[in-house]
């Protein structure tokens, strides 16, 4: 049964060292545009911000520009309307159950894009996964990150 996600992210962001989750600051540039590659992110904000750009470049293309999926290729955004499940969907090459940030980030990790697993910075994944949190109503006012998106609850 899918837990009230907002309600964990809350909970979670009242965990989080407060200040600077709010404000563009230092990390937030991206040099040359190419995908995000630049100055790793040190806020939530500046990684969603390079999240979008990376998200454009990496995983659009699939999918979609506004995370909807396409039926075959599963949604990332509307949490409402069965994006990040839990379990995959039949067929899908996912084993692992989504239960919190942590798992989609790093089964993204290796596995994202297709056929190129592992071929973005560790940071630049993170920020991918702060763009999908931003985009699917989420603030945090802590850096998503190995560490804290296992506290960033999807399932229980």
């Amino acid at each position: 049964m899918r837990s009230n996600f907002f309600l964990a992210v809350a909970s979670f962001a009242l965990v989080a060292a407060c200040g600077g989750g709010g404000s563009e600051g230092p990390g937030t540039a991206v040099p040359g545009g190419g995908g995000g590659g630049g100055t790793e992110p040190t806020t939530f904000a500046a990684q969603a911000t390079v999240g979008q750009k990376l998200y454009a470049d990496n995983c659009a293309s699939c999918h979609g520009d506004g995370g909807e999926g396409d039926g075959k290729i599963p949604r990332v955004v509307g949490l409402d309307k069965g994006a990040l499940p839990l379990d995959a969907a039949p067929g899908s090459s996912r084993k692992v159950k989504f239960h919190n940030a942590a798992d989609v980030g790093g089964w993204a990790a290796q596995n994202m894009p297709p056929g190129k697993g592992g071929s973005l910075k560790e940071w630049q994944y993170w920020a991918i996964i702060a763009f999908d949190l931003k985009a699917n109503g989420v603030t945090l006012d802590k850096k998503v990150d190995a560490s804290s998106a296992k506290e960033v609850v999807l399932y229980k």
